[in-house]
C-alpha cells in the first residue's frame, strides 16, 4: 500500500490526457504529474529490440500499415508515433479512431520509445519511479521476448526485486500468459509479477494466483461487478492493481474496495482526487 494507506498511482502508457500514448513525451508528463510508476507494454523488433507498443500492428498508433515484429527498430523509428489521439473525456479503454499528429508536434510527442530509453528516463527521474512491463502475447517470437526483457533489466541491475519508493518493487513485470509468468520466474524468480485479469477465471475467483505471482492486475469492470474480489486476493496475501481507472467514479470504487494500485491514462487527475481528504 502506499505512504498513509493510499493507493499507488500508475501512468497508463505514461499520461494519456493530452499526449500520445507511449511517447517519451508521454512518460515525462507521467512523471511530471506525480505518478508514483509508469506502465508500458513491450514487443521485440525483427533485430531485437524491446519497444514500447500496444498494439501488434502499426494502424492504430502511426495511421501506417505494418506489423511490429516484422520491422527492425530502424524501420520504426522512420515512423510518426501517435496516430491514436491523446485521451478525452468519455474515452473508453481503446480510445478513438487514428488521427495523424498536427504538424508541428515535437520530436518527443510522437518519437517511438524503446524500453532501454525508458529504463534511463525512470533512473533520471529525480524521484523514485516506479516501472510496470506488460508482455505482449501472442508473439512469433516465443520466450525471447522475455529472455530479452531480462537481459536488459540485467544490464541496469533490475533483474532482481529492488524496492524503491515507499517500499513498492521498482520493476514489475506484467503478463495476461500465464507461459509468460511461468518464463519470467524461470528466468528471473525474485522479480515481482502481476497476473492481468479482464475477467476472471473459475479458478482464481477466489483470491488465488498463479504459482510465484504476488499482484492481479485486474480490469476495472471486475470492481464495479465483483468489489469483494479485492478482500479476497488480499486474504491469500495478493496485491490488486486495477486498469484502466480514468472516471472519479471508478476511482472512488477502488478507494473503497482497498486496492493497492490504481492505473491510469490521466496520474495527476486521479492523485488530485486520491489525496483529497474524504
Amino acid at each position: 500500500m502506499n505512504v498513509m494507506g493510499q493507493p499507488e498511482i500508475v501512468g497508463h502508457r505514461g499520461s494519456r490526457e493530452g499526449m500520445y500514448e507511449h511517447t517519451v513525451a508521454a512518460f515525462k508528463k507521467a512523471i511530471a504529474d506525480g505518478a508514483d510508476a509508469l506502465e508500458c507494454d513491450v514487443r521485440l523488433t525483427a533485430d531485437g529490440h524491446l519497444v514500447c507498443l500496444h498494439d501488434r500492428r502499426l494502424e492504430f498508433v502511426s495511421g501506417q500499415r505494418g506489423l511490429v515484429s516484422s520491422m527492425t527498430l530502424a524501420d520504426l523509428r522512420a515512423v510518426p508515433f501517435g496516430a491514436r489521439r491523446p485521451w478525452r473525456p468519455g474515452d473508453r479503454y481503446r480510445g478513438g479512431r487514428p488521427v495523424a499528429p498536427p504538424a508541428d508536434a515535437e520530436a518527443d510527442d510522437t518519437r517511438l520509445t524503446t524500453l532501454r530509453e525508458l529504463l534511463k528516463l525512470v533512473a533520471g527521474a529525480g524521484r523514485p519511479v516506479g516501472l510496470l512491463i506488460e508482455i505482449k502475447h501472442p508473439t512469433r517470437y516465443g520466450g525471447l521476448t522475455e529472455a530479452r526483457l531480462v537481459e536488459l533489466l540485467t544490464e541496469f541491475g533490475l533483474a532482481r526485486r529492488v524496492l524503491g519508493a515507499h517500499g513498492r518493487p521498482a520493476v514489475r513485470v506484467m503478463s495476461f500468459a500465464e507461459v509468460s509468468m511461468r518464463r519470467m520466474r524461470r528466468l528471473a524468480p525474485d522479480l515481482d509479477l502481476v497476473y492481468l485479469m479482464g475477467r476472471l477465471p473459475r479458478r482464481y475467483r477466489d483470491g488465488s494466483l498463479p504459482v510465484g505471482v504476488g499482484a492481479a492486475g485486474i480490469s476495472k469492470d471486475i470492481v464495479r461487478t465483483d468489489p469483494g474480489y479485492v478482500t479476497r486476493a488480499h486474504a491469500k496475501g495478493h496485491a490488486v492493481n486495477v486498469w484502466t481507472v480514468n472516471e472519479p467514479d471508478d476511482v472512488r470504487r477502488c478507494l473503497d474496495a482497498g486496492v493497492d494500485t490504481i492505473t491510469t491514462d490521466r496520474p495527476r487527475a486521479v492523485r488530485a482526487q486520491v489525496f483529497a481528504p474524504r
